[in-house]
């Protein structure tokens, strides 16, 4: 082995016992089991019996990847990349091929802002730190924000959670079992209240009661009613008035297993309000993880966690090096 790539695996080793421990890389091979089921088993037809990397392998790959929910946009960027190196190569083993493309989607997501995180905490030095959650409902959204808050209880913070769909009493109910569960605060006006203020209301008691964190529930709007979806722009505006520089974190909730309507979803929401991260769902339960990357690629919006299992502890920061490593791992 040369004895730079000696290196970058000692850095990789390094690397991933600081962040992910045993349980972590096998929660994480566990949740993309489906989508490595359906990706690996594709890519290893397109290159059975073949020398060299040519254009009908490549067809190969670029219909395997459309076919994983990466997206048109972002698998031709990917077949691009590999034309490139091929042509700079000039002679690439087919055999070569999963590592090349490997070292492509992990830069593409370098490139696209998706940077790897410590902890859950953003990085934003603020107290309280103001998370405003926003998605449609069933994608996990109430779930996550539960999830989320353990992870910060986890760390030492106090945190209070805002119930701020106020449109539907199951909203407000789930939010506060989760509460309880996690054994934070929980804020409400009950069902029906106006939910800027509500928001308003959250961030005076995080101010008040020195909390660490509030997270701020929004409604599980559809995001076809335009009209609707404007009042995530007056949550977001009452944040602010209570607190500046609030939100500190816009974190759009998405289901991986919706796959290319994931896609349409955060289309709708990042022209609605500006979301600065994303959690993807569910990706123990479909064969369409590869959007993640599609996602990460068409928005520039950094992946922060994904979701790789139903327990409270199986949502993990989104780490690019790990995630790529477990789709090709055998």
């Amino acid at each position: 082995m040369p004895l730079f790539l000696h290196h970058l695996n000692g850095l990789k080793v390094s690397f991933f016992s600081k962040f992910f421990n045993k349980e972590k890389k096998e929660d994480l091979d566990k949740g993309l089991e489906k989508t490595k089921t359906n990706f690996l088993g594709k890519l290893a037809k397109a290159v059975a019996g073949k020398s060299t990397v040519d254009e009908e392998v490549l067809d190969e790959v670029e219909n395997i990847l459309i076919s994983s929910d990466v997206g048109l946009d972002t698998t031709v960027k990917i077949i691009e990349r590999i034309e490139a190196r091929v042509a700079r190569d000039k002679y690439l083993n087919a055999s070569e091929l999963s590592e090349i493309l490997r070292d492509e989607i992990v830069q593409l997501l370098s490139d696209n802002n998706t940077q790897d995180l410590e902890d859950f905490l953003p990085s934003v030095q603020a107290k309280p730190l103001i998370l405003m959650v926003v998605g449609v409902n069933g994608v996990g959204k109430t779930t996550t924000i539960g999830k989320l808050a353990w992870q910060f209880k986890q760390q030492g913070k106090k945190v209070v959670m805002g119930a701020a769909d106020t449109f539907r009493a199951a909203a407000v109910d789930q939010l506060k079992i989760w509460s309880e569960r996690v054994g934070c605060d929980f804020f409400s006006k009950g069902m029906n209240t106006d939910p800027a203020a509500v928001a308003y209301e959250t961030v005076q008691y995080a101010i008040q009661n020195n909390c660490d964190v509030a997270i701020i529930d929004t409604a599980g709007r559809l995001h076809t009613k335009i009209n609707l979806m404007k009042e995530l722009g007056k949550i977001k505006s009452s944040i602010t008035k209570r607190m500046d520089g609030a939100p500190h974190e816009v974190l759009l909730v998405l289901d991986a297993t919706t796959g290319q309507n994931a896609i349409e979803q955060a289309k709708h929401f990042t022209q609605a309000t500006e979301v600065t991260a994303l959690a993807l769902t569910k990706l123990d339960g479909t064969a369409k993880g590869g959007v993640a990357i599609g996602i990460s690629d068409q928005f520039k919006i950094p992946i922060k966690y994904i979701g790789v299992g139903e327990a409270i502890d199986k949502l993990q920061i989104f780490n690019k090096r790990a995630f790529v490593d477990s789709l090709f791992e055998k």
